[in-house]
């Protein structure tokens, strides 16, 4: 990176690309002191700032590698920049500032991606994207109904920006990616025609920038800088993974859908703790063991579902329901979290309290991976799990670490990851095990092996219906999640919204062309179709798996691509066409590894689908083998059971996927 001092200021540039420039006209950097009100309701947050100051820093003053910035000329300086190499490092030469601006530049016809996992805009060009992981709402849409009604009953509507992994990195169509190391609260602002703005609340530890003549390669860099995932486990590639919870009922309905001819890899029973209601839905015991009044002889059956070659999953979250035997034993040895009192801090979940476990005391990480996970999970037989609720740390809580809570917030998803995958290692078991996380942030991608899209409704809406989980899975991959996967059907059902056949079965046909297909009961079992009490779905649903399993060899070159360069299995358009602007802003569609192009229909009611397929190469429609020239927009039939798919003419796999045309 390359600091030139200029005669009113400076400007920062990488491998030729000017990314900030400073004049006392026009400065890059604002500092100044906000009080912030952050109100936590069951994982939904309301969040403002009341800021105090908001100064320019017009006056810099460089000195080989280090920038004094201060707010005049003759005034004592308020920041220190230090260039290393192509880090930028901060310290903050006056304690009271606790709000960081600074500008990148920009430039009007400029795409940016990344900010994590995003839901609703993949390119984030023209908006404003608060950086705070938390639920990410019902809906999602502040015109829609059951927004509205969400925010009434439970201040859960949410919006376009509500993520349960965001992180403060963004990849520029200019080539250059950068990364604020924070866990505080953040908002990247793109609105501007010249410039970015980003906003932090702390003085951040630095700022990173990667660049690199193409995409793949800073795509690579980023997945090289935060982690990455093992390889798939082999036994995935078998088929779907059946989600059930019906207690022992689970197993004779699992019996059912592989008579079928349903290709089955695993059988995951989140209920494998037991079961409460609440007016949400049927909720789980959160007390992490097998309850053998809903499942009798657990662990022998686990055996047997190994022997047919099919692997048991559960369910595990980082909280322990005052009512659980676990919960007296954790708060005697002082491993939960603790209010301003120094009592054992509770959590309303939604009609019942939890502790949380606090991992930033070592014996309390050390405790619930080897007791809870290692002990009562793996080496019961679990082969994976839902890792959940990493996006819940309460704001007004006492840590063993002393960091205010309000700080530990954004990185407590990577402590939950890194405690899961501590007791996956123990066992031996990284790169066999599955567990899977809707939570991020900066760092997850080093201990979660798997990203699911979170809670969307069960519908096809525009915000929070199937084709966000396209979006999620495009701009996490970007930042070095190799590997995304959905609830088939979408799971969040109420005031009266439930699922339709249709819906799915146009998901299903979305999975068979992603790293792994799941089901998901949803929150409301008994409201909604499920996959086996439809024949017609279930003979779809059975077709979709026999696909999956059929591009099983693709899979795992992906797979063993993921693993050595970092790319993601979903890539945008662009990763491939770089050249190719019109597949900048596309989420609606996404290539499936570099040869296979993937359009699924995602709105009621349509059998043909309008996409666009890119660059100077021949594709071939999956279903016809009809060839088309890329470049252009095309439309082409696509009823259930055809999604719109195109493969490259004369790719190396073409044999498999004119396999698939026979299934």
């Amino acid at each position: 990176m390359l600091l030139e001092k200029t005669d009113e200021g400076f400007t920062l540039s990488i491998d030729g690309r000017v990314v900030l420039t400073h004049t006392p006209k026009e400065p890059a950097f604002f500092a100044g002191f906000g009080q912030e009100r952050m109100d936590m309701y069951r994982g939904n947050f309301d969040i403002e700032d009341y800021v105090v100051e908001r100064s320019p820093l017009h006056h810099a003053n460089v000195d080989r590698n280090t920038i004094s910035l201060a707010s005049a000329e003759g005034q004592p300086p308020r920041l220190q920049l230090t260039l290393d190499g192509n880090t930028l490092r901060f310290t903050a030469l006056d304690e009271s500032i606790n709000r960081l601006w600074l500008r990148t530049v920009a430039e009007t016809d400029e795409h940016v991606w990344g900010g994590g996992e995003q839901m609703s805009y993949f390119d984030m060009r023209g908006r404003r994207f608060p950086l705070w992981t938390s639920e990410p709402g019902v809906g999602r849409d502040k015109t829609t109904e059951i927004t509205f009604k969400s925010d009434v009953s439970g201040k859960a509507g949410g919006d376009y920006y509500n993520t349960n992994y965001p992180q403060p990195t963004y990849l520029s169509s200019r080539r250059y990616a950068l990364h604020i190391e924070t866990s505080a609260y953040s908002a990247f602002d793109f609105r501007s025609d010249d410039f970015h703005e980003l906003e932090i609340w702390a003085i951040p530890e630095k700022i990173e920038f990667f660049s690199a003549d193409s995409f793949a390669d800073i795509v690579s860099m980023l997945s090289s800088r935060f982690g990455r995932q093992p390889e798939l486990p082999e036994w995935v590639y078998n088929g779907a993974i059946i989600g059930l919870k019906d207690g022992v009922n689970s197993l004779a309905r699992l019996e059912k859908i592989m008579a079928a001819g349903t290709k089955v890899s695993g059988l995951w029973c989140e209920d494998w703790v037991g079961l409460r209601q609440t007016s949400f839905g049927a909720r789980l015991f959160w007390d992490w063991q097998a309850n053998e009044t809903r499942y009798p002889h657990l662990r022998q059956k686990i055996a047997e579902l190994a022997d047919q070659g099919i692997r048991f999953l559960g369910y595990v979250n980082p909280y322990l329901c005052v009512d659980g035997p676990l919960f007296p034993i954790a708060e005697k040895a002082g491993y939960f979290a603790t209010d301003k009192d120094g009592k054992t801090a509770l959590v309303d979940f939604g009609e019942f309290d939890c502790g949380v476990v606090d991992f930033t005391n070592a014996d309390a990480a050390i405790w619930f991976a080897e007791e809870i996970i290692g002990k009562n999970m793996l080496d019961f037989g679990l082969s994976g799990w839902m890792a959940d609720f990493g996006e819940y740390l309460p704001i007004d809580i006492h840590l063993a670490n002393g960091v205010d809570a309000k700080l530990m917030h954004n990185a407590w998803p990577t402590l939950w990851a890194e405690v899961n995958a501590r007791a996956v290692e123990s066992r031996g078991k990284t790169g066999e095990t599955l567990f899977f996380m809707r939570a991020g942030f900066t760092g997850v991608q080093a201990h979660c092996p798997l990203l699911w899209g979170g809670d969307q409704s069960v519908d096809f809406s525009r915000h929070d219906g199937l084709v966000t989980v396209m979006s999620g899975a495009l701009s996490s991959g970007l930042l070095g999640n190799a590997y995304h996967h959905s609830d088939i059907g979408g799971y969040t059902s109420l005031f009266g919204n439930v699922r339709t056949p249709e819906l799915i079965m146009r998901w299903a046909e979305m999975a068979a062309f992603t790293s792994v297909m799941r089901t998901h009961e949803g929150n409301r079992p008994r409201d909604n179709i499920q996959i086996d009490q439809d024949d017609e779905v279930l003979e779809h649903f059975a077709r979709m798996t026999a696909i999956y399993v059929a591009l099983a060899p693709y899979l795992k070159s992906l797979s063993s691509e993921a693993a050595q360069t970092g790319l993601p299995v979903q890539r945008p358009l662009f990763l491939h066409f770089e050249s190719d602007r019109q597949t900048y802003a596309i989420q609606d569609s996404y290539l499936y590894g570099a040869d296979l192009l993937v359009a699924p229909v995602w709105k009621a009611g349509e059998n043909v689908r309008s996409l666009y397929l890119p660059g100077n190469i021949d594709w071939v429609h999956l279903w016809s083998g009809e060839r088309y020239a890329g470049g252009q927009n095309v439309t082409v039939d696509a009823p259930l059971g055809t999604p719109a798919v195109f493969y490259r003419a004369g790719s190396a796999f073409s044999s498999i996927f004119k396999a698939v045309q026979t299934i």
